[in-house]
Protein backbone atom coordinates (compact mmCIF):
# COMPACT_ATOMS: atom_id res chain seq x y z
CA UNK A 1 0.00 0.00 0.00
CA UNK A 2 1.28 3.40 -0.95
CA UNK A 3 0.11 6.73 0.38
CA UNK A 4 -1.11 8.93 -2.48
CA UNK A 5 -2.19 12.57 -2.66
CA UNK A 6 -5.93 12.40 -3.33
CA UNK A 7 -6.32 16.04 -4.38
CA UNK A 8 -3.49 15.74 -6.89
CA UNK A 9 -4.94 12.52 -8.31
CA UNK A 10 -8.39 14.12 -8.72
CA UNK A 11 -6.88 17.17 -10.47
CA UNK A 12 -4.80 14.96 -12.76
CA UNK A 13 -7.88 12.88 -13.58
CA UNK A 14 -9.81 15.99 -14.65
CA UNK A 15 -6.89 17.57 -16.53
CA UNK A 16 -6.26 14.38 -18.53
CA UNK A 17 -10.00 13.88 -19.22
CA UNK A 18 -10.12 10.68 -17.20
CA UNK A 19 -7.03 8.94 -18.57
CA UNK A 20 -5.14 9.32 -15.29
CA UNK A 21 -8.25 7.97 -13.56
CA UNK A 22 -7.70 4.68 -15.39
CA UNK A 23 -4.18 4.50 -13.95
CA UNK A 24 -5.54 5.31 -10.49
CA UNK A 25 -8.21 2.59 -10.89
CA UNK A 26 -5.44 0.14 -11.85
CA UNK A 27 -3.33 1.04 -8.79
CA UNK A 28 -6.31 0.50 -6.50
CA UNK A 29 -7.06 -2.83 -8.18
CA UNK A 30 -3.39 -3.83 -7.81
CA UNK A 31 -3.45 -2.95 -4.10
CA UNK A 32 -6.50 -5.15 -3.50
CA UNK A 33 -4.91 -7.92 -5.57
CA UNK A 34 -1.75 -7.80 -3.42
CA UNK A 35 -3.77 -7.73 -0.19
CA UNK A 36 -5.01 -11.29 -0.84
CA UNK A 37 -8.41 -10.93 0.75
CA UNK A 38 -11.16 -13.50 0.90
CA UNK A 39 -13.71 -11.09 -0.63
CA UNK A 40 -11.91 -10.03 -3.76
CA UNK A 41 -12.35 -9.51 -7.46
CA UNK A 42 -11.39 -12.79 -9.09
CA UNK A 43 -9.35 -11.20 -11.88
CA UNK A 44 -5.94 -9.52 -11.90
CA UNK A 45 -5.62 -5.74 -11.83
CA UNK A 46 -4.88 -5.53 -15.55
CA UNK A 47 -7.84 -7.70 -16.50
CA UNK A 48 -10.08 -5.75 -14.12
CA UNK A 49 -9.09 -2.51 -15.87
CA UNK A 50 -9.56 -4.05 -19.32
CA UNK A 51 -13.00 -5.44 -18.45
CA UNK A 52 -13.97 -2.07 -16.93
CA UNK A 53 -13.09 -0.36 -20.22
CA UNK A 54 -14.73 -2.99 -22.45
CA UNK A 55 -17.98 -3.11 -20.47
CA UNK A 56 -18.24 0.69 -20.14
CA UNK A 57 -17.73 0.57 -16.34
CA UNK A 58 -20.26 -2.17 -15.63
CA UNK A 59 -17.50 -4.53 -14.48
CA UNK A 60 -16.10 -1.62 -12.47
CA UNK A 61 -19.35 -1.53 -10.50
CA UNK A 62 -18.81 -5.17 -9.57
CA UNK A 63 -15.19 -4.44 -8.66
CA UNK A 64 -16.15 -1.53 -6.40
CA UNK A 65 -18.77 -3.74 -4.72
CA UNK A 66 -16.20 -6.48 -4.02
CA UNK A 67 -13.65 -3.91 -2.83
CA UNK A 68 -16.23 -2.56 -0.40
CA UNK A 69 -16.54 -6.07 1.02
CA UNK A 70 -12.75 -6.55 1.18
CA UNK A 71 -11.99 -3.27 2.98
CA UNK A 72 -13.11 -4.44 6.47
CA UNK A 73 -10.92 -7.52 6.15
CA UNK A 74 -7.87 -5.41 5.30
CA UNK A 75 -8.64 -2.91 8.07
CA UNK A 76 -8.95 -5.72 10.63
CA UNK A 77 -5.38 -6.81 9.81
CA UNK A 78 -4.27 -3.40 11.04
CA UNK A 79 -6.52 -3.61 14.09
CA UNK A 80 -8.91 -0.95 12.85
CA UNK A 81 -12.69 -1.20 12.74
CA UNK A 82 -14.38 -0.72 9.38
CA UNK A 83 -17.82 -1.02 7.91
CA UNK A 84 -18.80 -2.86 4.76
CA UNK A 85 -19.03 -0.11 2.15
CA UNK A 86 -20.01 -2.33 -0.76
CA UNK A 87 -23.52 -0.92 -1.17
CA UNK A 88 -22.24 2.67 -0.94
CA UNK A 89 -19.63 2.00 -3.63
CA UNK A 90 -22.24 0.32 -5.85
CA UNK A 91 -24.72 3.20 -5.53
CA UNK A 92 -22.02 5.80 -6.24
CA UNK A 93 -20.95 3.78 -9.30
CA UNK A 94 -24.50 3.59 -10.60
CA UNK A 95 -24.75 7.38 -10.43
CA UNK A 96 -21.41 7.81 -12.24
CA UNK A 97 -19.40 8.89 -9.20
CA UNK A 98 -16.55 6.40 -9.52
CA UNK A 99 -14.06 9.15 -8.70
CA UNK A 100 -15.71 9.51 -5.29
CA UNK A 101 -15.26 5.77 -4.78
CA UNK A 102 -11.58 6.04 -5.64
CA UNK A 103 -11.19 8.96 -3.21
CA UNK A 104 -12.87 7.01 -0.39
CA UNK A 105 -10.80 3.88 -1.03
CA UNK A 106 -7.56 5.84 -1.32
CA UNK A 107 -8.39 7.70 1.90
CA UNK A 108 -8.78 4.35 3.70
CA UNK A 109 -5.43 3.20 2.29
CA UNK A 110 -3.73 6.46 3.27
CA UNK A 111 -5.07 6.18 6.83
CA UNK A 112 -3.74 2.63 7.10
CA UNK A 113 -0.28 3.48 5.78
CA UNK A 114 0.08 6.59 7.93
CA UNK A 115 2.20 5.59 10.92
CA UNK A 116 1.44 1.87 10.74
CA UNK A 117 3.90 -0.87 9.92
CA UNK A 118 2.63 -3.37 7.35
CA UNK A 119 0.76 -6.31 8.86
CA UNK A 120 2.17 -9.81 8.70
CA UNK A 121 1.23 -11.54 5.45
CA UNK A 122 -1.57 -13.99 5.90
CA UNK A 123 -1.75 -16.47 3.05
CA UNK A 124 -5.07 -16.57 1.25
CA UNK A 125 -6.73 -19.90 0.86
CA UNK A 126 -9.97 -20.35 -1.02
CA UNK A 127 -10.68 -23.44 1.09
CA UNK A 128 -10.81 -21.68 4.44
CA UNK A 129 -13.44 -19.04 5.17
CA UNK A 130 -12.32 -15.68 6.50
CA UNK A 131 -12.20 -15.22 10.25
CA UNK A 132 -15.26 -13.54 11.71
CA UNK A 133 -14.89 -9.78 12.12
CA UNK A 134 -14.29 -8.57 15.66
CA UNK A 135 -17.32 -7.28 17.51
CA UNK A 136 -17.25 -3.51 17.95
CA UNK A 137 -19.59 -1.40 19.95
Amino acid sequence: MVQRNIVLYVILTFVTCGIFGLYWFYTIAKTFEEAQTYNRVSTSAGVTLLLDIITCSIYGMYAYYKWGQATPEIMSRYGRPADDKSVLYLVLSIFGLQIVNMCLIQNDFNNLVEGNPPPPQQPYSSQTPPPPPPAYR
